[in-house]
């Protein structure tokens, strides 16, 4: 369909149950006016007269296990309802060219960006530039298209905008080029390889095979080249209870250091005990050499590893609460997760900038407001800035966000919705 069919299926509804799907039933209205606007910005750019294809990607919600997936070990995500959409056209070049609102645009000639610029580091054009030679090396399509993208991921916000506009790269290219044949795992392996090498940041792969895989992920990373994924059937919705994220406002973009330390630090123990990675080390062994490692590697290192440690047992024992659907367990253990990420793994300020503590502000507003309610707080993903993680009754939302956005601006704390979809094709 060409740009003016598809905005007369969006005018006759035909498009509303996949709508309700992703974004839920309040949101129809909202969503519709979305992606017609969406439509309309790529016919301006690009001429109504071209066949498109509209995309969805959600963002996701690290819900256990921080920072464990680097080092092999165990982690529980979610897919939300917060998402980057694309309106895309396929071209018969093998050029790229995709404007993002609030962005501008990149155009990527495929032909001669293959192999990573270090003047191009944090740039889109190196992602989109990386996804093709990942797709390439694995003997996978990749060809040109012109797209429009819109998100409404908050950027910082740790739920992962730049993996949600990585598998949607990738997944445009799945659809248009290989008729879906790369699957969620190798979408995900292809995003990251993009982020480390061409876009020259050093992530795991939580982010991208939560967002590739949607719903409620049980990820287990002993083996980086083939991770194990167990969907997780559980709706906190149902329950009564809401997720919510609350944005501090921090800024990290020069913070790539403090993240990178931790997984360096977590693989300096595990070299010293004589592996690669702290899931292929025994903790009893650790905790025999503390002495000797503590010269060797210095006590932080140590906090991280037992960290990590803990950690992983937590995510087995959250997954087995939301098993057997028993919430106060879960958010039992949400609690003391978040307690050994300020403590031990110590990603909830920079330590070069002591004086900005949004986050740690946040948790302790958030810790006050739950007392007497049943909820849970903790840091979110990366940490060190960004956004901390509320779990509580959905009656409690408006006063949360009442509290949390007169402190850090308006929009500051979100509601989100766990989404069962991953990437998704419009039809």
């Amino acid at each position: 369909m060409n740009c003016r069919q598809a905005l007369e299926q969006f005018s006759k509804g035909t498009l509303d149950a996949c709508l309700c799907a992703l974004y839920g039933e309040n949101a129809l209205a909202a969503q519709r006016a979305r992606y017609a606007d969406a439509i309309r910005a790529f016919a301006a750019r690009f001429t109504e007269e071209r066949e498109i294809t509209l995309f969805s990607v959600p963002g996701r919600s690290e819900l256990s296990g921080n920072h464990t997936d680097h080092n092999a070990g165990l982690a529980l995500a979610a897919a939300v309802n917060l998402d980057v959409i694309a309106v895309v056209s396929p071209t018969k070049t093998h050029t790229v060219t995709l404007f993002s609102a609030g962005y501008g645009e990149d155009s990527v000639d495929l032909d001669t960006f293959t192999s990573p610029r270090t003047e191009r580091y944090s740039c889109s054009d190196a992602l989109i530039a990386g996804i093709a030679r990942g797709l390439s090396d694995r003997g996978y399509r990749a060809g040109g298209f012109d797209a429009y993208t819109t998100s409404n991921v908050p950027k910082g916000s740790g739920l992962s905008s730049s993996a949600a506009f990585e598998i949607l790269i990738g997944s445009i290219q799945n659809h248009l080029y290989n008729n879906g044949a790369v699957d969620a795992t190798a979408l995900a392996q292809i995003s990251k390889f993009a982020e480390n090498e061409f876009f020259g940041k050093p992530c795991g792969l939580l982010d991208q095979l939560a967002i590739a895989c949607g719903g409620i992920s049980a990820l287990d990373f002993a083996d980086p080249g083939a991770p194990v994924v167990e969907k997780i059937d559980f709706d906190m919705t149902k329950a009564g209870y809401a997720l919510c994220i609350v944005n501090t406002g921090g800024n990290h973009a020069d913070l790539t250091a403090d993240y990178a330390a931790v997984p360096h630090e977590m693989k300096a123990v595990a070299h010293e005990l004589g592996g690669e990675v702290l899931r292929t080390v025994d903790e009893k062994t650790l905790l025999g050499d503390l002495a000797r490692l503590r010269e060797r590697v210095g006590d932080r290192a140590l906090l991280r590893a037992l960290h990590f440690f803990a950690e992983n047992r937590r995510v087995t024992e959250q997954v087995t609460a939301l098993r057997a659907k028993d919430l106060a367990r879960f958010l039992a253990i949400v609690t003391d997760s978040g307690n050994s990420s300020f403590r031990f793994l110590q990603n909830v300020y920079a330590p070069a900038n002591p004086s900005e503590q949004g986050l740690s502000l946040a948790l302790c507003l958030a810790e006050r407001f739950l007392k007497g309610k049943n909820g849970a707080c903790r840091v979110h993903g990366g940490g060190f800035a960004g956004t901390i993680q509320v779990f509580l009754p959905s009656e409690h939302v408006a006063a949360l966000t009442e509290l949390m956005d007169g402190v850090f601006g308006t929009g500051a704390c979100t509601p989100l919705r766990i989404r069962a979809q991953g990437p998704t094709v419009l039809e």
